[in-house]
């Protein structure tokens, strides 16, 4: 792109107090889709690749992001179950892995569909991608079984042909194309975390050191050990993850066997289905802490890496426990107990892990 046309998109932004101000950095002509685990965390160090020399893999992007978490809300209901959650919210990987690592992030949201639309224009026309926060449920390229109501899905707009836009969504093996309505569609869908056109991206390309990475996975690793071990909220972190297991054991005397197996079906939904869920996250959190051993050659984060691991895999086991419970194959009382005991076990493990991880220097 000339210098004249860059200047000129400048103005335009610049002029326009809705717009932040930015500086359209250099950005190769090509953009190398790489498939991820987790949608977020793949959509972040996709779009670091550049700045990091491709250092910054998708476990050093959730793990820098402090991306593991449980929150178990039951006030708040999405599609008919208990809000319940196996990370961060939504944004707060991105922002945080590149605000530990220095470089400025420009967020927006909108409450014009068109701004948003030429707002995503003028970033395109500077040969800049950007992330995107989307419901899934209209996304045509999704399997039919896994479109519903969530409105915190990540993908990564890098260009546009025609009508069409050219559309990464890191959890697909390959890059797909979204028409200008359909991705309207996903941009503005409605319901609980309602993305209203939200749009993020670094804002330069500044170069990341190898002690940019060691200071930032010193800081994530603290703010994992916080959130997960010091809110002193009973439905976060691993007290959350004990208090579930204490909710579900009561499930099907409070609830019937019914409603107590569609909770469980929503939680399996929501663990397995969504973003890699609660066994996927921290098996890409044991990745994260073997990537951290290379940078530091400190044997402990290998060890604590084991702990998540398995944690991941029992993760999964409860997640078979609660499909037997929702299809009908068990569903005695012994069998919900089961399911909760699987929860406490998992929460005094990682409760352990990270106990270990706050002595690590």
């Amino acid at each position: 792109m000339n210098s004249e046309k860059v200047n000129r998109i400048n103005k335009v932004i610049n002029d326009d107090p809705n717009y932040p101000n930015f500086q359209l950095p250099q950005f190769p002509k090509t953009f190398e889709h790489r498939q991820a685990a987790h949608c977020e965390s793949g959509v972040t160090s996709n779009l670091l690749k550049i700045s990091s020399g491709g250092k910054i893999t998708e476990p050093l992007a959730f793990g820098i992001g402090a991306g593991l978490f449980f929150i178990y809300f039951p006030f708040l209901k999405i599609n008919n179950g208990p809000a319940i959650a196996f990370r961060t919210l939504p944004g707060y990987i991105f922002n945080h892995t590149c605000k530990s690592l220095g470089i400025p992030v420009i967020r927006k949201k909108f409450r014009s569909k068109e701004r948003a639309e030429e707002f995503l224009k003028q970033c395109l026309a500077g040969g800049h991608p950007v992330g995107l926060q989307v419901g899934v449920y209209y996304l045509p390229y999704f399997p039919k079984e896994y479109r519903f109501h969530f409105n915190a899905h990540n993908l990564i707009v890098y260009g546009k042909q025609g009508d069409n836009y050219l559309i990464s969504d890191p959890v697909m093996e390959h890059t797909t194309t979204l028409d200008s309505y359909q991705l309207e569609r996903v941009r503005f869908a409605k319901g609980a975390l309602a993305p209203k056109g939200h749009i993020y991206y670094p804002e330069n390309g500044v170069a990341i050191t190898d002690e940019q990475i060691k200071h930032a996975i010193k800081n994530g690793i603290r703010k994992n050990v916080n959130s997960m071990l010091h809110i002193p909220i009973s439905f976060l972190g691993v007290k959350g993850i004990k208090n579930t297991g204490n909710k579900i054991k009561k499930w099907r005397d409070q609830l019937g066997l019914q409603k107590a197996g569609s909770y469980l079906a929503h939680m399996v939904r929501m663990q397995e289905e969504i973003g890699t869920g609660g066994g996927g996250f921290r098996f890409i959190y044991a990745a994260f802490l073997q990537e951290a051993h290379g940078y530091f050659k400190n044997e402990s984060l290998l060890k604590i890496s084991e702990t998540f691991t398995k944690t991941g895999d029992l993760w999964r086991t409860a997640a078979v426990q609660a499909a037997g419970i929702y299809k009908g194959r068990i569903g005695n009382q012994e069998d919900f107990n089961l399911m909760g005991d699987y929860l406490h076990e998992i929460s005094e493990l990682e409760k352990n892990a990270f106990l270990a991880l706050k002595k690590i220097k």
